[in-house]
Parts: C-alpha cells; structure tokens; sequence
C-alpha cells in the first residue's frame, strides 16, 4: 500500500528560509507547497485540503493575522502555525486570537519546528472559532464581549465564564457538577445553588429560552 505524505503549505517571503525548511521537511517525508505572499497563501489555503499551514507574520500583500482570521471567518480550519521575528506577549496573543493554533519565533530550532507541526496534525483540523456564536448569542473571548441579536449584553466575569463554558458545549447537556468543576474556583468555598443562581441571571441577559434546563440532568445551551 503507497502512503501518502501529509501535505503542508509553507508562507514565508523569506526564500532562503522557505528552501531551507521545504528541502528538510520533504526529507522528513511532507508534501510541502510554498507561497511567498499573503495573498497566494490565503488563495492556496482556500482552494487545496492542506494538512497544516506555516505561516509568517510580516507577508507581503496580507499579513498572516490577516489570512489566518479570513481563513477562519471562511470555516477554514486548517491548523496554522505561525512564525515571527517578534517575539512580544502581544504579538503571540494576537495571534493565537485571530485564530491561529501555535506560535513560534524566528530564529527557532528546526526540531522544535517539527515536534510543533507534528502536535498540529495530531489534533487535525477541528473547528475551533476565536468567536463562539451559538444561534443569536455571540460571544468573544478575547475582547470579553458578548452580544444577543446584535444588542450587546453586559455580563459579569462569573457569568461570562459560564457563558463561555456552554457555549464551547452548545447542544450538549451540562451537569451542575461539570459546571461547577470547570467555572468555579476548586478551592473557594462555594455555594450549593451557585449554578442555579447564575443560570437565572443569565437567561434574564440573553432569553430563558436560549438556555435550557434538562429535569434531573443539567442545562444546556441552544441556537
């Protein structure tokens, strides 16, 4: 049986770096395409089923904050690794943000590079929107911003975390007990109605029927 090699596409207008990283990968045995601008790199992304994408900050014609937040507004959920010479907290922030899944900095050890696009394509491309939107309900992590039929919504940080929790599980029935685990402090003393409570302050924020209770299961967040 002939396997195929997983196929990457490497976006960097640096040629030397780009021949460097495709004559070792390709030994490593990727299939490895290369785009030395933003625009070639977000029209190749779009069109060809990529298995990972490594992407430059600082491109000609788009940036790679730029094709990686159209590629994810477009439900591209290709993994992006993203390579920069900026190395700031905020930089990496922003783009793990925009939508990308790691960030590394240039100059970076090619064995590291590897070991991060091998970890990417363990997890495969799986939806995971930097805006979560459930229905009418949308919901920003990064700017802590929600709103409901565009209006927007004032939450407390409890409740926004709660939000955010069902949300990440639109559809699925949530237990008091896994609310608990993955919204309260383990440590501090909480109280035992606390899910009940900031349920009902929620569905007063954002309609009682977007979040739904499960009699003798748990609640559950619906579109």
């Amino acid at each position: 049986m002939t396997l195929v090699p997983m196929r990457l596409l490497l976006v960097d207008d640096e040629s030397r770096l780009t021949a460097a990283l495709r004559k070792g990968l390709t030994a490593d045995g990727f299939a490895v395409d290369v785009a030395s601008d933003g625009v070639e790199g977000l029209e190749r992304a779009g069109q060809e089923p990529y298995d990972a994408v490594v992407l430059d900050v600082m491109l000609p014609g788009l940036s790679g904050y730029e094709v990686v937040r159209r590629l994810r507004a477009a439900d591209n959920w290709v993994p992006v690794l993203m390579l920069s010479a900026k190395d700031g907290e905020h930089d990496q922030a922003d783009a793990l943000d925009d939508g990308a899944d790691d960030y590394l900095t240039k100059p970076f050890s090619y064995v590291v590079l590897l070991a991060r696009i091998r970890a990417l394509l363990r997890r495969g491309s799986v939806a995971r929107p930097a805006v979560l939107r459930v229905g009418e309900v949308r919901l920003d992590p990064a700017s802590r911003e929600v709103d409901v039929a565009g209006a927007p919504v004032e939450l407390t940080s409890r409740e926004f975390a709660l939000l955010e929790y069902l949300a990440r599980h639109a559809g699925r029935v949530l237990t008091k007990t896994e609310l608990l685990d993955h919204v309260w402090d383990a440590a501090a003393e909480t109280a035992p109605n606390a899910v009940e409570v900031y349920v009902g302050y929620l569905r007063r924020k954002i309609g009682a029927e977007r979040l739904l209770t499960v009699r003798g299961a748990g609640y559950r967040l619906v579109g």
